[in-house]
């Protein structure tokens, strides 16, 4: 029998094996407890044995509904990697009129001890809360007694009073799911939209209940033998690619009453946030910066200059609170006032600013990184605002909450697929936030070998755009010393000294490091033939890509072009044996390109080496070409320049 067949025949049994087992808590068998790793994933710390959940509306005498959703957990922890999947966290709001509440149940440790079925059952001191801010908090869960081989079962319900959207159903998560049903019951005046993310089929049932106060439909969601979707490196948010089940409220039929419509348009989005008072009105408000601005722009003649003296002028007044948002939380009076506020505040500022000096200026609203994509309209898909400026056929974009960014380099939390611009007239358009320039790292080293293997240079590093950016994010406010121990640890065996960076606080111009260095790890010395690493500490090791396939795209944040121009010089009484070949490939589509370069001129071994990402993202289709590539230049960087003794 091949592997092929003999993969499909466990899967049919295994599949056959879940048909036939019963979904409820405290089913555990011996059998379950004895089983080592799970049949189809054997990498598995864990494994959710069955998820089931049920969601129910009820009506109170006072005419007041409630949504109860009900949990219930079954996992199997088979490695101490797994361990975490014993603890579970639920948020839910609190204050006003959505005032939720979750209450855990059934939480039960089961091990094998002597033969025996052992049962912990969890205490108080295994449950606690957690004030997340004034509206949300957390309701968590430690389960007792979790060792190697332990199953534990839980189930929680969760409460809440809002109507308009559900609690999101996962049906995939990071470790296996054996079997997983959702129930949804829908009274009849109800009609709601489904959105599905993800890339796994899930069995959709419906069925019409007449029973009880009010008639419903039944909606059963069912699937079986979920992969565990493993995250790899280069991902903006793993939910995006997630199987998960969205509800959303379109609309409202009570009995002798018109029909009342939420389904709404991106257009409705737009309006119903334009009309907010704390977006539309905060856009109108001119009287507390105009004796600044007119300061400010005394003397500028160009639209360039005026632009950019506005923008930093508010980026460098305001600062920003880390709070996400496209409604202004205090208002763009006291926020100017007090110098700080949320990212409306600012932006919406920023845009009003703008608007009063004479230019095309709207906020464009987004999805950051972290909340995904906003794939359908729906009243949350937005939480962030930039201000767009428009010249020509095209929109300069400008946030002015991060100290870093510039004109049109937006922070990389807003560099999410597509933006919304609102215009004065009503009307919005769709905005590429793609559309980025290519960011480069140019480094040039001038080095020889000593006597005693190791290489000693000079090097010099230019970073343009994004790598500039990321740069001033992360090392802006570090200590020279703290940073140059950074190096250290990255680049291991190297010693710096010498060390200068320019242009820091200058964002107009790119970063440039400059420093000297001796390092020990690229030099073997065997005989009379020293085996020589000619990418030093810059060579990529390993792939970075490791799964045998990914369903979801890679992610680069933004593309980049590395470039290394490396000068060693050969030792005085040694010639070259072997000189790597040079290599120049690209991928379909042009998403990258490697090129490398190696030859010997004055005694001097010169190496050019060409990495371009040209896509943000890469689609799951090219993962295995982009696999093969990237395998491709670790073995091309790590091939070693051979040099002899001569005779």
């Amino acid at each position: 029998m091949s592997f092929k067949n003999f993969s499909i025949t466990v899967l049919a049994l295994f599949s056959n094996f879940l048909l036939a087992q019963k979904y409820e808590l405290g089913e555990v068998t011996i059998e379950e407890l004895k089983e080592a790793r799970h049949p189809i994933d054997s990498s598995a710390p864990a494994a959710v044995l069955f998820k089931t959940g049920e969601t129910r509306f009820s009506l109170s005498s006072d005419g007041q509904w409630t949504v109860s959703t009900e949990v219930k957990f079954k996992i199997k922890i088979y490695k101490k990697e797994g361990f975490d999947y014993a603890n579970k966290s639920v948020s839910y709001y609190v204050g006003g009129q959505r005032n939720e509440t979750v209450n855990f149940k059934n939480a039960i440790t089961y091990n094998l001890v002597d033969g025996k079925i052992e049962k912990t059952k969890l205490k108080s001191d295994g449950e606690f809360k957690e004030e997340i801010n004034e509206y949300v908090k957390v309701k968590k869960i430690t389960m007792p007694q979790v060792k190697e081989g332990s199953i534990i079962e839980y189930s929680y319900m969760l409460n809440s009073p809002s109507i308009t959207s559900f609690e999101d159903w996962y049906f995939q998560g990071s470790i296996p799911m054996n079997y997983v049903v959702y129930n949804v019951y829908i009274p009849e005046y109800f009609k709601y939209r489904t959105v599905f993310s993800g890339y796994e089929n899930v069995d959709i049932k419906d069925e019409y209940i007449s029973s009880g106060d009010f008639g419903q439909q039944k909606y059963i969601y069912k699937i079986q033998n979920v992969p565990a979707l493993k995250e790899e490196g280069y991902v903006t948010n793993i939910d995006n690619y997630t199987s998960i089940l969205k509800y959303e409220l379109a609309s409202i039929s009570y009995p002798n009453s018109p029909i009342k419509n939420f389904a709404i348009t991106w257009d409705d989005v737009v309006k119903s946030i334009y009309e907010h008072e704390g977006f539309g009105n905060e856009l109108e408000s001119k009287s507390y910066f105009e004796d600044d601005l007119k300061t400010i722009l005394e003397g500028l003649n160009s639209s360039d200059q005026k632009i950019a003296a506005i923008y930093n002028f508010v980026k460098n007044k305001m600062t920003w609170n880390e709070h996400y948002g496209v409604i202004a939380d205090k208002g763009v009076k006291k926020a100017y006032k007090e110098k700080t506020g949320n990212v409306a505040d600012i932006n919406l500022m920023l845009v009003a600013m703008l608007r009063y000096a004479g230019f095309e200026a709207n906020p464009i609203l987004l999805s950051t990184r972290r909340n995904g994509i906003a794939m359908f309209p729906n009243r949350t898909a937005y939480n962030y605002v930039v201000a767009g400026v428009e010249v020509l056929n095209d929109v300069v974009l400008l946030d002015a909450t991060d100290k870093n960014a510039t004109v049109d380099l937006l922070p990389l939390r807003a560099v999410n697929w597509t933006g919304r611009i609102i215009r004065q007239r009503g009307s919005s358009n769709e905005i590429d936030l793609l559309k980025v320039p290519i960011s480069k790292d140019n480094i040039t080293i001038l080095s020889e070998i000593q006597e005693d293997g190791k290489i000693s240079g000079k090097l010099r590093r230019v970073l343009t755009d994004y790598n500039s950016f990321v740069y001033r994010d992360n090392y802006a406010n570090v200590s020279q010393d703290s940073y140059l121990e950074k190096l250290e640890n990255r680049y291991k065996g190297i010693n710096i000294e010498e060390y200068k960076s320019d242009n820091i606080k200058d964002l107009s111009k790119p970063v440039v490091e400059t420093y000297s260095f001796t390092h020990e790890n690229d030099v073997e010395i065997i005989g009379n033939k020293i085996y020589l690493k000619p990418m030093m500490f810059f060579g990529l090791e390993e792939n970075p890509f490791k799964l045998d396939q990914r369903k979801y795209p890679v992610d680069f944040s933004f593309p980049f072009k590395d470039t290394y121009a490396i000068s060693i010089k050969i030792p005085e009484g040694y010639e070259v044996e072997y000189l790597p070949e040079g290599t120049n490939v690209a991928m379909e589509n042009n998403f990258a390109t490697f090129k490398y370069i190696v030859s010997v001129t004055n005694n001097n071994i010169q190496l050019l080496v060409n990495l371009d990402i040209n896509s943000i993202y890469i689609p799951s289709n090219a993962y295995s070409a982009l696999k093969g590539f990237f395998k491709l230049i670790v073995e091309k960087e790590n091939d070693k320049i051979i040099l002899k003794k001569k005779s």
